[in-house]
């Protein structure tokens, strides 16, 4: 039985250059229909030619309901999802997307957000700043931090004229201090910072003061996971398919479904994009991924990374 999956059929609309090394992909329904609600900066699957599936941010407006617009970096020494979506993918072309997930939440109770981003991680920062102007909520700051000319420079100009987005060309002047950017912990204030790895251990070591649930952070690449020296088998059990399958020491989660013919999505395969999110029903857990609040723990788990702590645990699949 395969996991239960949605997958919106959308054609490309237009393919913009954004920047150096960098297209905007522009998404609608082929009908014309209104797509699927999004919150700002919520990510989506792209499922693209030969079965690869990659996750990005959405940068556009909330509002803008009738498109979903995603921002690519061809990154040469990547794992080739952006060189397929620069070199292969046309206007007219179908893609089939996932539903939305994730994003920030924008808390009512929070009256300032500051966020620090680098490169292409602007893109979930951009689509939090139109939905905050829009609604009159316009105490943000975003840092932009780039070598020589920033992507989505035609986006991101209205956002600087008005003051929201400091450019920082860490070319001309260096690398500025995050913790500087970001200031002491204050009252109704909230935090994210989107770039690459460096950075972000950067952010994380400047907010480690902060509440955790005011600080939002989104990485590119998954960090390695350490080895579990004291990984043991364990029984993985499939609700609704009645099915079991052992899993061995060093072998995924992820992996064992795969084998046993269950469609699950996957994309980052490191905890981070939370495509490949399951309900748990029985046993204990061990999470390891960098999406799912405590309270979305309670329930779900990411097979690319999550394993057990007791002998046997029951997946509602």
């Amino acid at each position: 039985m395969a996991a239960p999956i949605t997958t919106v059929t959308t054609i490309v609309e237009s393919i913009e250059d954004a920047g150096p090394d960098v297209k905007l992909f522009s998404l609608v329904d082929p009908d014309c229909w209104e797509l699927p609600p999004f919150r700002a900066g919520a990510h989506i699957d792209l499922r693209l030619p030969g079965g690869m599936v990659r996750t990005y941010s959405l940068c556009n407006d909330p509002a803008d309901n009738k498109c979903y617009r995603v921002a690519v970096k061809r990154e040469p020494a990547g794992r080739g999802g952006s060189a397929k979506l620069h070199d292969q993918v046309r206007v007219g072309d179908v893609i089939g997307v996932s539903l939305p997930r994730g994003g920030l939440v924008l808390d009512a109770a929070i009256s300032r957000f500051i966020f620090v981003a680098g490169g292409i991680g602007i893109t979930p920062f951009l689509s939090a700043a139109a939905l905050l102007l829009r609604i009159g909520r316009p105490d943000f700051t975003l840092h932009l931090l780039t070598r020589g000319e920033p992507p989505l420079a035609r986006q991101v100009a209205p956002f600087v004229q008005s003051g929201h987005v400091i450019l920082h060309d860490t070319a001309t002047a260096g690398r500025p201090d995050l913790a500087a950017l970001i200031g002491l912990p204050a009252p109704k204030t909230a935090i994210g910072c989107c770039g690459p790895a460096g950075m972000i251990d950067d952010f994380e070591r400047a907010s480690r003061d902060w509440p955790g649930e005011r600080v939002h952070v989104e990485r590119f690449v998954p960090p390695a996971l350490p080895a579990d020296p004291n990984s043991r088998p364990y029984t993985l059990a499939l609700a609704r398919s009645q099915i079991e399958t052992r899993v061995e020491p060093g072998q995924t989660m992820l992996a064992a479904l795969l084998d046993l013919g269950i469609d699950i999505p996957a994309s980052c395969c490191g905890g981070i994009c939370g495509a490949c999110k399951v309900d748990w029903l029985e046993g204990s857990p061990v999470h390891r991924d960098r999406v799912l609040s405590p309270a979305e723990r309670a329930r779900s788990l990411m097979v690319c990374v999550a394993g057990s702590a007791g002998v046997r645990l029951v997946l509602d699949l």
